[in-house]
């Protein structure tokens, strides 16, 4: 791969594995594709969830309201998940053989107790940004390749803004698994293609 080009891993954390807190189906897939591929790239960017206890997006900090309910909160709708990547606790750890040793850059988010953040960019609200965009503007990076937990979560809002970066951006589809909460990875696919993002395979990287 060319020096002007980035992986970003996201989010491949124990708690979204499928014994996890919030499992993915058949997460802990990704972790050998993933693997393979990390060598082809100079830049390799990993991110974690990385929630304090009490924080907003757990349904258990908002007592009578169930897991996968949505409230209205001061940045908008926010999804009630169960507890998980509670920052300093296995779950918030990376996947059981996922290779970071050579990782570049490493970004914890969601680490603010009043605001979520599925993107390793910007923040639920909008306005709280990450380092992610700032190292990969001084590393020269001008194209991104996106995969990890979840496709229609993490990954697709990871992917989406960083074509708001000006960034040429690829989703490496079978290095990721989604959720598909009520036609969300529908809803992430069709939003990647009116931005211009591709869906690849891993076989595609050269």
């Amino acid at each position: 791969m060319k020096d002007n080009q980035a992986l970003i891993v996201v989010d491949v954390q124990k708690d979204f594995l499928e014994t996890g807190a919030l499992p993915v189906k058949e997460g802990s897939q990704v972790v050998p594709v993933i693997n393979r591929i990390i060598p082809k790239f100079k830049n390799v960017v990993f991110t974690q969830d990385w929630h304090p206890q009490g924080h907003i997006s757990f349904a258990s900090s908002h007592p009578g309201i169930a897991p996968y309910s949505t409230i209205d909160v001061s940045y908008g709708k926010q999804v009630l998940w169960p507890e998980h990547c509670v920052q300093n606790t296995s779950g918030a750890e990376f996947a059981e053989g996922l290779n970071t040793e050579n990782g570049d850059c490493f970004v914890k988010k969601g680490a603010h107790s009043d605001i979520d953040s599925y993107s390793a960019f910007l923040e639920a609200d909008r306005k709280t940004k990450t380092d992610l965009g700032v190292w990969l503007r001084s590393q020269g990076i001008t194209e991104v390749f996106v995969c990890g937990l979840a496709t229609d979560f993490c990954v697709s809002w990871t992917a989406l803004d960083a074509a708001d970066e000006g960034l040429r951006v690829s989703v490496i589809e079978d290095a990721s698994r989604g959720i598909d909460v009520n036609g969300s990875l529908e809803g992430a696919r069709a939003a990647w293609k009116k931005r211009g993002i591709k869906r690849i395979d891993s076989s595609e990287i050269n």
